[in-house]
């Protein structure tokens, strides 16, 4: 899934889709440990995805990803009012 895609998502769907790519995971790490897959690119794409979902998650909760917005927007006005 795409950062944009995962920005887009409300909490809940963000809850939902961290728990699925976690069983996903789970699931993908069972079958390589038994040798039935040999999905190395897969595991690495779904703890990217984990990851991001968390970060994402982690942002709302601080408030961080809109004040960051916020002072981007702030600097480029100050620099045009010089």
């Amino acid at each position: 899934m795409e950062l944009e895609k995962i920005r887009n998502l409300s909490d809940e769907e963000l809850q939902h889709q961290e728990k699925t790519s976690a069983e996903q995971l789970f699931r993908l790490r069972f079958q390589v440990s038994l040798g039935q897959n040999d999905g190395v690119k897969k595991l690495r794409q779904l703890r990217k995805e984990i990851a991001q979902i968390k970060t994402v998650a982690r942002e709302r909760a601080l408030g961080i990803r809109g004040a960051a917005a916020d002072t981007a927007t702030a600097a480029k006005s100050a620099k045009g009012a010089r």
